[in-house]
């Protein structure tokens, strides 16, 4: 995997790039949409291709430990093959999973070991199983495994869980130089900083994850529940010692407005389950602001979804059907609203990137808080 760094706005911190990896190049600043299970919720391949314009999406290590498993998997040729989609795919490695299973796991230096969501069967991740799975997996970016800690956490709890991540990413760097790649390409290893909202934990973690010198760097333990103005001063604590030649990725962030802020703190790739999660409900992000389409307001509105975005189903399908299919219990209206909060997303990230470019990402930037803010 190869980075390039093309251009950086001048009153900000932003970047754009591109990353290229065996599976395709994608322009940074990216989102990924989500697909925990090896599908992004109620979107088709096609749609995340043609609709969204996605140029990567998520998998799970978790879930798909748990199913279908690594066997079928390996049958199928690996993810892509077994999803049928044939562009870059990202995967976490179950840290975060694990970490919300705090009733039904336990925590040890060898590994964690927890309960199945599904039926209760217990199993033991491990730095080195984890990266089994992931080789078995095939994605093209592979995360290490680590625990991710609450918020608020102690700072001697939130010290020793960072240590410990330490040691399990020398462990997860180990197994995965010692192993090959099962489909023919080449997979990339990000380490993750943690230490919770203590500042001397953040660079002691960065610092560690930087000596790595892996081919990307990820974020981890933040929009957790701190406060957005914690979140914000430790991405710019942490970018501002990872390299500037590797691609930063800040893990589970966020709305747009996280975005865009982080995006002039030097963040290249975001993912989140708001978008497809929030739309389910009823609320969409647009280029106008944000929207709750269940409204009554909306019943005789025959406008697009949002006319701003090019082409797809936010400008075939008006705000009344949509307000329409919820109030009726439709299916399709889940899948629109996803669409529509996918693609504004993308868009979101585009539009930063063609600024960044310009040079007057910060004036854009300010410009377009007030908008993804609004309540329509």
């Amino acid at each position: 995997m190869e980075f390039e760094l093309i251009a950086t706005d001048p009153e900000t911190g932003a970047r754009a790039g591109l990353l290229h990896t065996a599976h395709g190049t994608i322009e940074t600043p990216i989102f990924m949409p989500v697909g925990t299970v090896g599908s992004v919720k109620a979107v088709m391949q096609e749609q995340l291709k043609q609709d969204v314009k996605a140029q990567i999406i998520l998998g799970n290590t978790y879930h798909l430990y748990l199913r279908p498993g690594t066997e079928i998997l390996e049958k199928a040729g690996g993810l892509h093959k077994f999803n049928g989609w044939d562009k870059p795919i990202l995967t976490d490695s179950g840290g975060y999973q694990v970490f919300s299973l705090s009733a039904n796991r336990k925590l040890k230096e060898e590994g964690a070991l927890f309960q199945s969501h599904i039926d209760g069967s217990r199993h033991l991740f491990t730095p080195e199983s984890v990266m089994d799975i992931q080789r078995s997996i095939g994605a093209d970016i592979v995360m290490a495994f680590d625990e991710c800690t609450p918020y608020p956490c102690e700072y001697n709890d939130a010290k020793k869980s960072m240590e410990m991540t330490h040691r399990w990413l020398a462990r997860c760097f180990q197994r995965f130089n010692e192993t090959e790649p099962k489909y023919g390409y080449e997979q990339s290893l990000f380490p993750i900083v943690q230490g919770s909202t203590y500042k001397d934990l953040r660079i002691q973690s960065a610092e560690f994850a930087a000596s790595m010198e892996a081919d990307g760097n990820a974020i981890g333990g933040l929009s957790v529940g701190e406060p957005e103005q914690d979140m914000y001063e430790m991405c710019e604590l942490v970018t501002g010692i990872l390299p500037k030649t590797k691609p930063r990725y800040l893990m589970g962030v966020g709305t747009p407005w996280n975005i865009l802020e982080c995006i002039g703190l030097g963040v290249d790739m975001f993912d989140c389950v708001m978008p497809t999660r929030n739309g389910r409900n009823g609320m969409l992000f647009t280029t106008e602001g944000v929207i709750n389409i269940k409204n009554k307001r909306w019943a005789d509105d025959f406008s697009p979804i949002d006319a701003g975005l090019d082409g797809g189903s936010s400008n075939t399908y008006t705000k009344a059907y949509l307000r329409h299919l919820f109030a009726a219990q439709e299916i399709l209206g889940l899948q629109l609203a996803s669409l529509q909060n996918l693609s504004f997303y993308l868009h979101l990230v585009k539009e930063a990137r063609k600024h960044i470019i310009a040079g007057d990402y910060g004036k854009w930037r300010r410009e377009q808080m007030e908008i993804v803010k609004r309540r329509l």
